[in-house]
């Protein structure tokens, strides 16, 4: 039993160690569309969460699928909302326009 524990254990090190190298050695161009992917996926466990919680008849499950379904849809928006902002630093900014030139006023000889 506790074999199974530290084997497990292990995996889950060693795959937090994969996943900071991987994840460090994405340059900036790819990332946009890999966080594209991520969000596609974060909304299939999101209705996997739901489905998953709608057919439960044991109030512990059901609490921790609404759980499940609160922290799914935080990240996947959040997830949108990285990417939305990631999307804007690549966009052309719209030059900025000169301000009006006060126009004179015939009557008076002055500025308006």
């Amino acid at each position: 039993m506790l074999a199974t524990g530290v084997v497990w254990l292990t995996i889950f090190v060693l795959s937090v160690f994969v996943g900071i190298e991987v994840i460090s050695k994405v340059s900036s161009t790819l990332h946009t569309p890999l966080m594209s992917g991520a969000n596609a996926i974060h909304g299939i466990i999101l209705l996997g969460a739901i489905l998953v919680t709608g057919t439960t008849d044991n109030n512990l499950a059901l609490v921790v699928g609404l759980i499940a379904i609160v922290l799914a849809s935080v990240n996947m928006v959040g997830g949108f909302v990285v990417t939305d902002r990631m999307l804007q630093m690549f966009s052309r900014r719209k030059p900025a326009q000169k301000p009006a030139l006060p126009q004179k006023d015939e009557s008076t000889g002055g500025a308006a």
